[in-house]
């Protein structure tokens, strides 16, 4: 765990700034017909734009500067160039900014036009997951408590929140100790102090939390084929409060 001075947490608030910015344009550009190279084109556009760098791409032999994950894609998306979304999917857009040396990560899921009910409820559950989680992640509380809400919220709503992949400290590095899973037990794991820069993410799945890996070695996705859903800030943890540093 490696803690971020009040001066480096001002860079990473000006990155995550920016990099929210990056991902709600991005965002926008959600529509039928689009595939996901045209918005990692835009990504990277946007990025070389504001003076910054995709933090994913080349990130252990990772080819693009976004993930984007379609349907039943959880996380890890490598952007297709010959799938054009239609009407009903949803579309998960995650993109690592590096910005003055340092890190920061955010995604977003949205729907591809109008989708069904229960699609709508996924993605509000996953995104309301997040406000939860990050409401738990303030100075004394545990790692286990931020898992607990999540969890505890998530399964209320009877979806299912993945086990095998979890948030994690970054700012530094893209990927760095502690371990942020969506799941655990009040009052466990390691105790949030000032300095810490968290990448919190719930991942939610409308079936089962299982998952899998396809051949190109990067998606991951539902091992039932249902939905998931995926939204996730980078935060900071002072002696005043808990930041979101990825907002606009």
């Amino acid at each position: 765990m490696k803690l971020k001075s009040a001066e480096e947490i001002q860079i990473l608030r000006a990155g995550g700034k920016i990099l929210a910015s990056i991902v709600h344009e991005v965002g926008n550009q959600v529509k039928p017909g689009i595939t996901a190279v045209d918005l990692d084109k835009t990504a990277a556009l946007l990025i070389e734009k504001m003076n910054g760098q995709p933090a994913f791409k080349g990130y252990n032999g990772f080819p693009a500067v976004s993930c984007i994950s379609i349907n039943e894609g959880v996380v890890h998306g490598i952007p297709d160039k010959d799938y054009r979304f239609q009407e009903g999917d949803i579309v998960g857009v995650d993109i690592g900014l590096a910005y003055k040396g340092l890190y920061t990560d955010m995604a977003i899921t949205i729907g591809v036009g109008h989708v069904n009910a229960h699609t709508q409820k996924l993605i509000l559950v996953t995104k309301q997951a997040l406000d939860i989680a990050i409401n738990q992640a303030k100075l004394g509380n545990t790692i286990g408590d931020i898992g607990h809400a999540v969890q505890s919220f998530v399964e209320k709503n009877e979806f299912s929140v993945v086990r095998t992949l979890v948030g994690h400290g970054v700012g530094f590095e893209v990927h760095e100790e502690p371990k942020v899973p969506n799941f655990g037990k009040p009052g466990t794991g390691l105790t949030l102090e000032s300095g810490m820069v968290l990448a919190i993410e719930p991942m939610v799945n409308i079936g089962g939390s299982e998952v899998k890996t396809l051949d190109d070695g990067w998606t991951i996705v539902t091992l039932d084929g249902s939905l998931s859903a995926h939204f996730e800030h980078t935060i900071a943890i002072t002696a005043n409060g808990t930041e979101v540093l990825t907002s606009q």
